[in-house]
């Protein structure tokens, strides 16, 4: 897939709100999607544990994510006070990933009163269902939940608007000179959106431009539309 070369002509606001299904989203900074009407927080691509699995096979790579991961999503429940958490697939990244479930398991304790929800990505399947002590509800893909339907592969719904993972998008940004910039980015087109990766330590996919497509660029502590 090639580079998409996008440059933002206006300055960044937070929070950014689009119409999507027919209701009112906030993009959020943190990378993650919040429908105030339904009182539920959408997460995509949280791969619980990768640096964990990485380490399992020799590889030199930092700690600290799974902790990192759970401190944002504190955050954001503190923030928002939401009904549901949604999770976009890609809870855990693989089997060997089950050593942070001591985290996971404090984690979701702290907000046990707060439903969430798992539609099985393809890491999923490789990891295996969350344990039952979690009290995640799993379930496949499509999930419908109001005008949504919740899914892990970008795909088309006969009357739900899509909203998925599992591509990590995002764009990159050209400025004067030769000078550029790599960012995560919500992606949407006529009829479903696709969320960044929240999780630390996943990498992006660089997404074509194409008609009707729509980019909101993901950056500090803000998220703003790209030019069409």
């Amino acid at each position: 897939m090639t580079e998409t070369i996008l440059s933002p002509s206006l300055s960044p606001a937070a929070p950014c709100h689009v119409l999507w299904g027919g209701e009112v989203l906030h993009l959020l900074p943190e990378r993650a999607l919040w429908w105030p009407a339904g009182s539920t927080l959408f997460v995509a691509d949280l791969h619980l544990g990768k640096a964990a699995t990485y380490r399992a096979l020799g590889q030199p790579v930092p700690g600290g994510t799974t902790r990192e991961n759970l401190s944002r999503l504190d955050l954001l429940i503190a923030q928002h006070a939401p009904d549901r958490i949604v999770f976009l697939g890609d809870f855990l990244h693989a089997a060997a990933a089950r050593s942070v479930l001591p985290a996971v398991e404090a984690w979701r304790a702290r907000h046990a009163g707060i439903a969430m929800t798992l539609v099985r990505g393809n890491h999923d399947s490789r990891a295996g269902d969350p344990p039952a002590a979690l009290c995640i509800d799993v379930v496949d893909e499509p999930f419908l939940l109001g005008p949504f339907a919740c899914c892990h592969h970008p795909q088309t719904h006969a009357t739900h608007f899509v909203l998925a993972g599992h591509l990590h998008p995002a764009c990159k940004l050209y400025g004067k000179g030769r000078d550029s910039v790599r960012m995560p980015c919500f992606v949407s087109d006529a009829q479903q959106a696709t969320l960044p990766a929240f999780g630390e330590f996943t990498g992006g996919w660089l997404m074509e431009a194409a008609p009707g497509r729509r980019f909101h660029a993901v950056g500090g502590a803000a998220v703003w539309a790209l030019p069409s």
